[in-house]
């Protein structure tokens, strides 16, 4: 079972989420080309290097004309550096997003006029602050939001997940201010970096294309985020709403390390929560964060193939649909079965084997079954009609289970000998070839019993 499992332990944040997943990819600059081209108005994906205590992973940032928003409750001299430090802390708003942390600035309805509130109304402004990252913005509606979604270039499956993980979001957001979804505003901006966040989780879970998704319990970290119109608790009440029935903890550490977006993502798409299972791990991904701690800021994501109760990966497994040909002889000698049967495994037949039955008139005859490869089926049924008597022939279609086999030679005190070892479904055996064990029988006149148990295979 192809397995992805998140490591959460600092946290989930969407900008974390959706660069732990691109690191899985092998080609990660041609992910980001994909999403900068699935048609989100106005953003613009950038991802690059980064490093926490000693670990390089991938940090991305969301442009949204050109700027990154920053959270109001950084301070003065960080508001004034270049973008390029793109320290876009990912445990304080670091889903480019207000609407939990920042309710007075990201979610326009405590901003509106109870007149505004009541009729449905939009502003078309709404001027903050003028630092870097703020501007006039107008607001978007969960219907705004879904509209944007709808008219991505993805598929109709990113576009459901997309939808339903920004709905988790409203609906906790409707909560908290004792509104219905369809009275939350969003800033353009704070919406359209949270719906770059949300796309693109979506977009990298559906390429991966996961059996199963598993993740670690979930840091929330303590204490209080200061907001730009006042001072809220750690979780933020929308993201405890989400965070609800799943399993978190604060940590040692203080300082908000689980956003709105993070805790909606993950409460989709994860159904199982735990300690990493027994895996074969096929790569490893790491979404850092921006602020610096004792301990790596990063989500850790893997891929691999899950291993089943018995201990055994699906790549060991084998299974596959073989064709079954099927005819019933009475009017053949032996002698021409037995050719027929040898030259049809010569042919490259999977298995060939004949069944003893009585057919009409109680009269006595032979089943001969020949296995082949769906691909192979016309060549051997014209091979059969060419070397039997048959006038007929039956299809069937057959899944076949198979054990993982390889021929090997084993050392033993009668020289070398071949045999065939075979696992998988819990099940391995080792089984000497028959012309090894015959040779040595004949060789010391022991009967073919003991040269199996003197050898031991």
């Amino acid at each position: 079972m192809k397995t992805l499992y998140l490591e959460c332990g600092m946290g989930a944040a969407g900008d974390m989420l959706t660069a732990a997943l691109i690191d899985l990819f092998k080609e990660p600059e041609q992910i980001i080309d994909k999403l900068n081209r699935i048609g989100i108005p106005k953003v613009k994906y950038v991802i690059e290097d980064s490093e926490k205590c000693g670990i390089k992973g991938m940090h991305v940032r969301v442009l949204v004309d050109g700027i990154e928003e920053i959270p109001a409750d950084m301070d003065e001299t960080f508001a004034h550096k270049e973008t390029n430090d793109h320290m876009h802390n990912d445990h304080m708003h670091n889903d480019h997003m207000h609407n939990d942390h920042m309710h007075n600035d990201h979610i326009h309805n405590d901003h509106m006029h109870n007149a505004d509130i009541n009729n449905n109304h939009m502003h078309d402004e709404h001027v903050h602050d003028h630092q870097p990252g703020h501007h006039a913005h107008h607001h978007s509606s969960m219907h705004d939001i879904e509209n944007i979604i709808q008219g991505l270039d993805v598929n109709d499956n990113v576009k459901k997940n997309a939808v339903e993980v920004y709905k988790l979001i409203a609906e906790a957001e409707s909560k908290v201010h004792g509104k219905t979804v369809d009275e939350i505003h969003f800033h353009e901006v704070g919406s359209l970096d949270a719906v770059a966040d949300v796309v693109a989780v979506c977009y990298l879970i559906d390429g991966l294309n996961p059996d199963n998704i598993i993740a670690s319990p979930v840091r929330m970290g303590y204490g209080h985020v200061h907001c730009a119109h006042g001072i809220l608790p750690v979780p933020a009440p929308a993201t405890a709403l989400i965070l609800q029935k799943m399993p978190v903890y604060a940590g040692e550490l203080e300082g908000e390390f689980c956003t709105p977006t993070g805790a909606a993502l993950l409460k989709h798409f994860v159904k199982e929560y735990g300690n990493m299972p027994v895996m074969s791990i096929e790569n490893t991904g790491y979404g850092m964060g921006s602020k610096n701690f004792p301990i790596a800021n990063c989500l850790r994501a893997y891929i691999g193939e899950n291993a089943d109760s018995d201990g055994m990966y699906e790549k060991d497994k084998i299974h596959d649909k073989i064709i079954e040909l099927r005819c019933n002889l009475d009017d053949m000698a032996p002698e021409d079965i037995a050719y027929a049967t040898e030259l049809l495994m010569d042919e490259g037949a999977c298995d060939v084997y004949t069944l003893n039955i009585q057919m009409k008139k109680n009269r006595p005859g032979i089943m001969l079954c020949c296995m082949c490869k769906q691909n192979e089926k016309e060549k051997f049924a014209g091979l059969i009609f060419k070397h039997t008597s048959t006038i007929g022939i039956r299809e069937y279609e057959c899944n076949r289970y198979i054990l993982k086999r390889e021929n090997i030679v084993i050392d033993t005190g009668y020289g070398k000998v071949q045999a065939k070892k075979s696992e998988g479904y819990g099940t391995k055996r080792i089984k000497a070839e028959y012309e090894d064990i015959a040779r040595i029988a004949k060789e010391t006149g022991l009967p073919i019993s003991e040269v199996r148990k003197k050898i031991n295979i």
